[in-house]
């Protein structure tokens, strides 16, 4: 049997039958085994390039310095993606802030193009939560744990907030700011008393509630108009004062509504609908357009737990919707 293996292998492969394998059978087997593997590395070369320079050039934007939750928005907002490459402890930059970024800020990448980061393990700073929303128990223990201190505590009547709830903070939310710094907030002194009228929230509702509420209570309105607002025409989108404010009889009271034209145009509108959790407490809802001019609040505001939230908001006025609860991106959908 080796006999005539070897016979078949001089026929039909050394060119001769009556002598052994030569060298240069295998000088040219070798050669057709480089040229199969030179032609499959250039196919997946340009299979590889062609894919990537597909996509679209974005410049990377300048994240140092920023907390984790706005550098990966940054990121998303290029369609780039974050890594994180490691943690360091560093005194003078905050937990959770990036301390350096590869590639460099300025840089121009492909989208998807994935950015490594460290952040800082943190040292004498801190950034503030978000106590908003929150019943003052659960504020202080949180504080507790971003190594800060529970300041002054003061009150106000809320048409919508339960008592004990927190309605503002000082400092705001993402401040940076030193350990065991104090911060005060007001709470809710749940629903005023008889005789003391307070503001309520007309954002995203139609003049004829304000213009009710205004007669009854002696309050002055003044209207102002804003046509490049994404909401449909009649609808009111700013107020002064703010909800929850005490208002006195005679005082005047001004709301912002939209006079964009063209209500109720068929496919001109989408709808954007967010239900709170049933579980816990109020929680501050905020939700963001993001479009060709760039960034449009449509809606701020505490709800209460298992409320639904449901705005109309046409097409042209946006590519994405972003919704943050407590301060936090939970939710980034397109517009469909």
């Amino acid at each position: 049997m080796a006999a005539n293996f070897k016979e078949f292998w001089q026929k039909h492969f050394s060119g001769s039958d009556d002598r052994i394998l030569s060298p240069g059978f295998f000088l040219r087997l070798a050669a057709v085994g480089l040229a199969l593997f030179l032609l499959t590395y250039f196919l997946f070369s340009w299979t590889i390039a062609t894919v990537v320079h597909s996509r679209k050039e974005v410049i990377v934007p300048d994240i140092m310095g920023r907390s984790s939750m706005n550098a990966l928005q940054s990121l998303s907002d290029q369609n780039l993606a974050m890594e994180i490459e490691g943690q360091e402890f560093n005194d003078k930059v905050p937990i959770g802030t990036v301390l350096r970024q590869t590639p460099a800020a300025g840089t121009t990448v492909r989208e998807g193009k994935i950015v490594r980061v460290v952040f800082s393990r943190g040292g004498e700073s801190v950034y503030t939560p978000n106590l908003i929303g929150l019943p003052l128990r659960n504020a202080e223990l949180l504080l507790r744990q971003r190594q800060l201190v529970l300041g002054e505590v003061s009150e106000s009547y809320s048409l919508k907030a339960d008592k004990g709830t927190v309605l503002s903070q000082d400092p705001k939310s993402e401040t940076s700011v030193s350990k065991n710094t104090m911060v005060q907030v007001v709470v809710s002194a749940g629903l005023p008393p008889a005789g003391i009228v307070m503001m309520p929230d007309f954002r995203q509702k139609k003049t004829d509630e304000a213009q009710q509420w205004a007669a009854q209570n002696n309050v002055q309105l003044d209207i102002a108009e804003d046509s490049g607002s994404l909401f449909p025409g009649g609808t009111i989108i700013e107020q002064d004062p703010q909800p929850d404010t005490v208002v006195q009889p005679g005082s005047k009271v001004t709301l912002t509504v939209s006079a964009r034209k063209g209500e109720g145009a068929p496919g001109k509108e989408f709808r954007v609908h967010y239900e709170v959790s049933q579980s816990g407490s109020q929680r501050h809802i905020r939700v963001v357009a993001l479009g060709k001019n760039g960034e449009r609040e449509i809606f701020n505001g505490l709800r209460d737990p298992g409320s639904k939230i449901d705005l109309t908001v046409p097409y042209d006025g946006a590519q994405k919707i972003r919704i943050f609860v407590n301060g936090i991106l939970v939710e980034e959908r397109p517009v469909k």
